[in-house]
């Protein structure tokens, strides 16, 4: 009980004091997580809406691949992309490997198929005729998935709520592929591994609370911007 007691009054110390070090990580955290799921919702709300509504070659071996990157290991993702990006990779020569970028395509790649999966999920529980009445008055693919998607708003908000967390709780693909540089890629989860691997338990704990308290501020701001159905 002492040892959380510790955290909670050290989270608070951090919080309260500003410390450039700590609000350096924590900016970089919301960039890393914040770009990671804005691509997530860019690709995989789209994604969703066509597994949803599409009829095209490919459409079920690509619902599979989605199903299984929402229990992909996030480790495989490193070790994949590190080996993309390395000195004597396909990809070495755009040298991104140890930078926040490749920390934010890590992060993307294990987010964007729980946007995909939430979305193609909540278009497939609207009443079909939704759907039919739209084709009758003309419009297209674009304009239908359009629609869709505003009709599910505040699906697609727990989507997004559901791709940060799960971007900004990813762990051992950033270490992989950032390498927890201080100054250049640590970031919350990062820096809380390190503290613990030092045995300073009370400041890893204090920094899981931080990213506690930012996950649910970040959770609380897009429920809040987002409609509530009647």
């Amino acid at each position: 009980m002492e040892l959380f007691w510790q955290g909670f009054t050290g989270a608070i110390r951090l919080i309260l004091s500003a410390d450039p070090a700590f609000v350096e990580i924590v900016e970089r955290t919301l960039f890393v997580s914040g770009l990671a799921t804005g691509l997530a919702v860019l690709t995989g709300v789209p994604l969703g809406v066509g597994l949803a509504i599409g009829r095209f070659p490919g459409r079920r071996v690509l619902g599979v691949l989605v199903n299984t990157g929402l229990g992909l290991p996030p480790v495989v993702v490193g070790l994949v992309v590190t080996l993309l990006l390395w000195r004597s990779g396909p990809l070495g020569a755009l040298a991104l490997l140890y930078t926040p970028i490749a920390m934010v395509i890590v992060q993307w790649i294990v987010a964007f198929p729980v946007a995909a999966g939430i979305t193609r999920s909540a278009i497939e529980l609207l009443d079909p005729e939704l759907l039919d009445a739209l084709r009758v008055f003309g419009a297209g693919p674009v304009r239908c998935g359009w629609e869709l998607v505003r009709a599910t708003l505040p699906q697609v908000g727990f989507a997004t709520a559901a791709a940060f967390g799960r971007a900004i709780a990813e762990v051992g693909a950033s270490l992989m592929v950032g390498g927890n540089i201080l100054g250049q890629t640590r970031i919350l989860t990062t820096a809380i591994v390190l503290e613990t691997s030092r045995g300073d338990f009370a400041l890893a704990l204090a920094l899981g609370i931080v990213l506690l308290i930012l996950a649910l501020l970040v959770n609380v701001g897009i429920r809040a911007i987002s409609p509530v159905p009647r």
